[in-house]
């Protein structure tokens, strides 16, 4: 589903050397599968995400999501494939104020034909399935923060992507909220068949994956023993 080939992002430092962000970075993860990067800030892991989002492009190495190379996309087809393709859940709560809950989680539909109607019709269960059954007419202010953030993960889940990138879903939670938020995102993937990259530096977060790595200082390391996670269900 997703592979990572050799990586390498640079930024420019004035007269100085330039700074590696992201340093020889391989990678894959299979449809189902929830692959967290662990890391602290600082470490290259949102600037990898934005290679893999086609909002940067690397240096060198290449980025392919079911085989197609999204690192050499143009600018409108990098936009298509965002809109279209690809889910981001952001630690920041892009939502619209004065929408509802339902609104807002359709907006990546509103540009098809269909319309409005059919946008709030098809992203509805999704609201319900988490959670928010109850919310779908609030409006975004009047949501609490755990709730903001399933918006956001029905959004991104809204035109059924087979990938899903979260960067840092749980930095604006307490620790319930945020073990809620990953167990759903962890359960939802392996339902659907998505792949996701989960990009942390909480422990607890990493926890849910099946697969941890290390970043640091742009360089992944070697595959990494799970924290132990005493539940992974809201049941």
């Amino acid at each position: 589903m997703l592979q990572l080939d050799t990586l390498v992002k640079r930024y420019a430092q004035g007269d100085g050397e330039p700074v590696v962000a992201v340093d020889g970075v391989s990678l894959s993860i299979s449809a189902g599968e929830l692959v967290a990067l662990y890391g602290p800030s600082g470490s290259g892991k949102t600037t990898l995400l934005m290679m893999v989002a086609a909002i940067l492009r690397p240096d060198s190495g290449s980025v392919f999501v079911s085989g197609r190379e999204v690192s050499s996309l143009s600018a409108r087809e990098s936009a298509r494939y965002r809109m279209h393709e690809l889910g981001f859940v952001r630690q920041s709560f892009d939502l619209i104020p004065g929408a509802s809950a339902l609104d807002n989680a359709a907006l990546k539909l509103l540009g098809r034909p269909a319309g409005m109607r059919e946008a709030r019709r098809r992203v509805m269960p999704l609201l319900v399935r988490l959670g928010l059954g109850e919310r779908l007419e609030h409006r975004a202010e009047r949501l609490a923060m755990g709730e903001r953030q399933r918006v956001m993960i029905a959004r991104a889940l809204s035109t059924e992507p087979k990938l899903v990138l979260a960067d840092e879903p749980t930095g604006s939670l307490d620790s319930e909220r945020g073990r809620e938020v990953l167990a759903l995102l962890s359960e939802l993937c392996r339902e659907r068949g998505i792949a996701v990259l989960l990009v942390t530096h909480d422990p607890d977060a990493a926890a849910y994956a099946d697969r941890v790595h290390t970043l640091r200082d742009g360089r992944l390391t070697d595959e990494r023993p799970k924290p132990r996670l005493a539940s992974a269900s809201l049941r």
